[in-house]
């Protein structure tokens, strides 16, 4: 098996609640953009930093993953490019975004997966992509 389905497979396992399932899909989108908007509020290279960071963790797992977070990446730190407040807005959303989170896993009655690796911040996002792609009948 890939590396992608068993961090998928992994991941998926603290996933199953669909009131969960459902909390990721908005929550971890929201997560990732206020910690880029934190990242670029402190400096917009180092958000572009961490943004290359994820994009080669991503690289190493799949290409159409990759490209597909670029997309969503790129997109993200365009939109912090012309907010007018970023800091206090992305501070905001990265608060109630992982309390949303932390409901939903009191929920399923499993803890996050990050908690036992924190890469696993980082297959999050690529997890929903992953549905988005199998969807659209993308192979990854």
């Amino acid at each position: 098996m890939r590396q992608i389905d068993t961090l998928f497979e992994r991941y998926g396992e603290s996933h199953q609640n669909p009131f969960n399932k459902r909390v990721h899909w908005v929550c971890v989108p929201l997560i990732t953009f206020s910690l880029l908007g934190l990242l670029w509020a402190a400096s917009p290279w180092l958000a572009l930093a961490f943004a290359v960071f994820a994009l080669g963790f991503y690289l190493r797992l799949s290409v159409p993953i990759a490209l597909g977070m670029l997309v969503l990446a790129g997109s993200m730190l365009l939109l912090l490019s012309v907010l007018p407040e970023v800091l206090y807005t992305s501070l905001a959303i990265f608060v109630l975004a992982w309390i949303g989170q932390f409901i939903g896993h009191k929920v399923e009655g499993k803890k996050p997966s990050f908690f036992d690796d924190l890469k696993f911040l980082l297959v999050g996002p690529a997890w929903l992509l992953g549905f988005v792609y199998r969807r659209l009948q993308i192979r990854y």
